[in-house]
């Protein structure tokens, strides 16, 4: 069952492409206006208006936190009831050097505010925190995808792992346009979300 949405589609496989296409070039449009200077980094507000600027042409819920209790695999994320807390304790973690920016990172990935595309966009939250406080961003192209996977499963009970993984894919090259659309990809592939290279994006949208 495919969840709803504004362009009514019902295929799951239909709603995937169309989800991924639109949020990749909003995504693109999010890095090329620098509009998260707006935001303070780490803040709820800078996570709900990347999501809301990802998705919000796709589903209605964008930006919002949920009201649903969610799952994956056999682990359950923050309850619902109690999520708005959950919330507000990880904006007030401290984000000033790598460790504490990464158990911030884990701590919201627990929490799990929206009823979908919570990776993508924490993925985009995280980078512009390391961004900001470190003149840092992580090369996700360097992390294999299972790699990122299995260590964020266990890193609420052991981060170490995640924190290897992200420390050996940082990069001073903040600004580079290569490393973020290959990075930008590499997080989709990481949620089976493959039909579209940033890229062929962008000159779709030039008329190359």
């Amino acid at each position: 069952m495919t969840l709803k949405n504004k362009f009514n589609l019902e295929s799951s496989v239909e709603l995937a492409r169309a989800e991924e296409k639109i949020s990749k070039q909003k995504a693109i449009e999010l890095w090329q206006s620098n509009e998260l200077k707006n935001f303070q980094a780490g803040t709820f507000a800078a996570l709900a208006y990347i999501h809301k600027k990802l998705f919000e042409d796709i589903y209605y819920f964008a930006g919002k936190i949920r009201a649903e209790n969610i799952s994956k695999g056999n682990f359950r994320f923050a309850s619902a009831l109690y999520l708005r807390e959950a919330v507000s304790s990880v904006e007030k973690m401290p984000q000033k050097n790598f460790n504490e920016i990464v158990e911030k990172y884990v701590e919201m990935n627990v929490a799990h505010p929206f009823r979908e595309g919570n990776g993508r966009s924490m993925r985009l939250w995280l980078d512009d925190i390391f961004k900001r406080e470190l003149s840092r961003v992580i090369d996700w192209s360097k992390i294999d995808k299972n790699n990122y996977l299995q260590a964020m499963e266990r890193s609420p009970i052991n981060d170490s792992e995640i924190k290897k993984l992200l420390a050996a894919a940082l990069t001073d090259k903040i600004d580079d346009r290569e490393i973020f659309m290959k990075g930008l990809d590499t997080s989709y592939f990481y949620e089976n979300y493959f039909a579209y290279r940033s890229e062929d994006l962008i000159r779709r949208r030039r008329g190359l």
